[in-house]
């Protein structure tokens, strides 16, 4: 279908694919300097604002949305949280964030973040085409790369742009441009997966608890004032349907219980999935004109809340370097965009696959592996260095931190 006829052909700067949090992000960074994109989606934007997800967004992320000019809505809606607490042995630690580093985080749902940016693409103007179909990109070895689509009326429409942005999700089209020769794909599957909820229940706690216990893990988040997120350890290959609310309420229990008393608040489960998860990257983030930002090039497991962090912050990267490419830096100003963008994606796969492994049970552990994990538990909460550490990491670091 490369060369079939269009029926429209429109030429900007810079053609997005993916019109999830990064690409929208992309476009609004770039539109507040000038530079016109058109951004595509095959999802409609209904679909996306109603695909449920949670968010733990990094002070500097929190800061981004409103300094940029996307929304203040986090201030307002959003709940800031200065700490953590991690529960093993029965016994809850929190870990504070503000005194130890200076930073808290914002617990403000992912799906929030997508309806902000994707006002303000309303709002400034931009060009955003959800629900498209047949999407191909072509002709990324060269100076002239297209992007073909299908809109919602079957008309056929050819968008003509100097650079090419794939953010098309962890299922990404754009990715397998790069020749299989050419690409190395680091990953790693985990023999564990979380089972997650949504539950028509009170908050339980102020803010986020993570808690160990020889039942397994659980994470226990919030929503809203009325509607919260748990999460707890299960195989990947576990049915929802063999759960039933009484059943899930007794795991969470299980899992939060100590010496404390604590409970969680219980109410009937609105929503209940199987989530597998994994850590991916790919190298290189570039080929010829088109490069990869977001789920696109890289994924970690949950636990850290660092994949949509990740995302915004490969895109602020990238707004810079794509402006000195249109300008007077040309092309080799994308050389610049994959070592800034790596050295914090494998810092984040760092934290989170240690993080994971702290506070997960694999099949098949021994005696010996539960006891030292609880040491390494004991390290971390019990000592100021260990506290430091898990806070620097969890609430992200500075641009003017890497290097």
């Amino acid at each position: 279908m490369a060369d079939a006829p269009v029926d429209t052909a429109t030429s900007v700067p810079v053609a997005v694919v993916g019109a999830g949090p990064a690409g929208l992000m992309l476009a609004h960074r770039l539109g507040r300097v000038g530079v016109e994109t058109i951004v595509l989606d095959t999802r409609t934007r209904h679909e996306i604002e109603t695909t449920q997800r949670a968010g733990i967004l990094e002070a500097d992320v929190a800061r981004d949305l409103v300094e940029t000019g996307v929304s203040d809505r986090i201030l307002r809606e959003g709940h800031e949280h200065e700490g953590t607490e991690i529960r093993f042995g029965g016994r809850a630690h929190r870990i504070h964030f503000k005194a130890l580093v200076g930073e808290s985080v914002w617990l403000y749902p992912q799906t929030d973040v997508f309806i902000d940016l994707a006002d303000a693409r309303d709002r400034d103007g931009g060009t955003v085409h959800f629900g498209v179909e047949d999407t191909e990109v072509l002709d990324v070895t060269t100076a002239a790369p297209r992007v073909r689509y299908t809109a919602a009326d079957g008309s056929r429409h050819e968008i003509r742009a100097r650079y090419v942005v794939g953010a098309d999700g962890s299922r990404s089209m754009c990715r397998n441009l790069i020749p299989e020769d050419r690409r190395v794909r680091y990953g790693k599957e985990y023999p564990f997966a979380w089972f997650g909820i949504m539950a028509e229940a009170p908050r339980s706690a102020p803010e986020l608890v993570y808690a160990h216990s020889d039942h397994g893990f659980a994470l226990i988040s919030q929503r809203t004032e009325t509607v919260q997120r748990m999460y707890f350890q299960c195989d990947p290959d576990e049915s929802v349907d063999a759960w039933s609310d009484d059943r899930i309420w007794e795991t969470l229990q299980a899992r939060v219980a100590g010496e404390d008393g604590f409970r969680l608040a219980e109410g009937p489960v609105l929503e209940k999935a199987v989530l597998r998860f994994r850590s991916f990257v790919q190298e290189p983030m570039r080929w010829g004109s088109m490069v990869l930002a977001g789920d696109a090039a890289h994924t970690v497991p949950p636990t850290g809340a660092r994949g949509l962090n990740l995302a915004l912050h490969d895109v602020k990267v990238l707004a810079d370097v794509l402006l000195r490419a249109l300008g007077d830096g040309g092309e080799a100003a994308l050389d610049d965009y994959q070592p800034q963008a790596l050295q914090r994606i494998w810092r984040a796969q760092n934290f989170s696959h240690w993080l994971t492994e702290l506070l997960h049970t694999p099949p098949g552990a021994s005696p010996f592996d539960r006891r030292r994990r609880l040491g390494e538990l004991d390290n971390v909460v019990g000592t100021r260095a260990g506290r430091t550490y898990l806070s620097e990491q969890y609430t992200g670091w500075p641009v003017s931190a890497q290097g």
